[in-house]
């Protein structure tokens, strides 16, 4: 097994999480009893590009063949969505002359705001049903899986791309250079580029192992992903640090010859943290996976406990990191009796490998639960503030990461 970057033999461990189905194959109900494939959930470090990445690779037509994830479901991501696109039409002269192309769209959450504003858009999503959902919004899509031969067809039938934006997409495409070729192709000469994705530091300083799964094919510090995107005649401009998903940054791009952008400071200032803290060292790669065990059996001490005293637990969401979290622990309908989650799609159906079964969110103000386990933990500050009512019976929270932690209601609402 080599590196999908610089092909180097992968011989290093960085958290074997055993075997899991993929994380957003959300089981109907006339499913239950098909049983799920299930695939390794192992990833490794590469000793020379220090590249992390998942060593079983699935197609990307099996993940995205019936995508459940739409964006818009978030208030918060809707938010930071509208932020980016006022940041890039005030400080980067996005108007009505120039073209801006998403790569993996999703449901139009962030174009819309583009539209608005009258500026031209496009994206490219490779999921039919979140594709059909930004169509029905009237988002212009593509319904394509994006590289070099589709950044030529796209580029002849409308034209090159003044900015091309990317929100947590580079960790989804495991042919990473035929991407960064169909990048060079779609960019104009002078475009610039923004790519988010959860920062490998925050997945490493707070534990949050549950982000590893296979839809994700990479991890990627600063440095690794510079050294990709060098290697396609593109330098990295600027970086901006994000608190969504758990702590992300935000890096931009344009190519090396275009002299309008300098390397501003937060570049090499990322770059320095990243070598002082030791990722440009395979040892340090190999102590993250005894965490992620003490984490481990202390949710399941803490679940246990709970469940001896004849306490009730359900969770909230079903978020891919869930199913991560919830494979990876064994917790199944022993320990929650259901999940919720606001999004229709998912709403009746069951959990990837542990089957709990999902429900509206108006199932937790009529059971009445005494805990609720959060599962997109990211988000936890909207969802608490979503459901306050927990708090009339007495239920209380748990959420899982970076480690196990039991809060109520007011201690969270008191700080909003």
């Amino acid at each position: 097994m080599k590196c999908r970057n610089c092909q180097k033999k992968l011989e290093h461990t960085f958290v074997d999480l055993g075997a899991s189905p993929l994380c957003n194959e959300i089981v109907k109900p006339n499913q239950l009893n098909d049983g799920q494939r299930s695939y390794p959930l192992h990833t490794y470090v590469c000793d020379k590009c220090f590249l992390v990445q998942v060593g079983a690779q699935v197609r990307p037509e099996e993940i995205y063949s019936e995508y459940s994830y739409f964006s818009s479901f978030s208030s918060s991501w809707l938010d930071h969505a509208k932020r980016y696109v006022e940041m890039m039409t005030s400080e980067y002269d996005i108007s009505r002359n120039r073209f801006v192309v998403e790569i993996a769209s999703n449901d139009g959450y962030l174009l819309q705001y583009f539209k608005e504003k009258n500026i031209p858009i496009l994206g490219v999503e490779p999921s039919d049903t979140v594709a059909r959902a930004a169509i029905e919004k009237g988002i212009p899509t593509e319904q394509l899986f994006f590289g070099e031969q589709t950044a030529k067809r796209l580029s002849n039938k409308y034209r090159k791309a003044d900015l091309i934006l990317g929100n947590n997409v580079l960790a989804h495409v495991p042919e990473i250079h035929d991407f960064i070729n169909g990048l060079s192709v779609m960019l104009s000469e002078k475009g610039i580029m923004t790519f988010e994705f959860p920062h490998l530091i925050q997945l490493v300083e707070n534990n949050q192992f549950d982000t590893i799964y296979h839809e994700h094919f990479f991890y990627y510090s600063l440095h690794a992903v510079q050294s990709l995107f060098k290697k396609h005649g593109f330098k990295i401009f600027d970086v901006q640090e994000l608190n969504t998903h758990g702590g992300s940054i935000r890096i931009f791009i344009t190519r090396e010859s275009n002299n309008d952008y300098e390397v501003r400071n937060n570049v090499n200032r990322i770059l320095f943290e990243e070598s002082e803290k030791g990722y440009l060292e395979v040892a340090f790669y190999k102590t993250f996976e005894k965490n992620v065990k003490q984490t481990k059996r202390e949710l399941l001490s803490l679940l246990i406990d709970l469940k001896n005293k004849d306490k009730t637990i359900v969770g909230y969401g079903a978020p891919g990191k869930g199913n991560t979290l919830l494979n990876y622990c064994g917790i199944g309908t022993d320990f929650l009796d259901y999940t919720v989650d606001r999004n229709p799609h998912k709403q009746g159906h069951f959990l990837p490998g542990s089957l709990i079964p999902i429900l509206h969110p108006d199932k937790i103000r009529e059971t009445q639960p005494d805990y609720v386990l959060i599962l997109p933990w990211n988000l936890k500050d909207e969802i608490i503030k979503q459901i306050s009512f927990v708090q009339d019976w007495g239920g209380k929270f748990i959420v899982p990461i970076p480690k196990p932690m039991v809060i109520g209601a007011k201690s969270v609402l008191n700080k909003l």
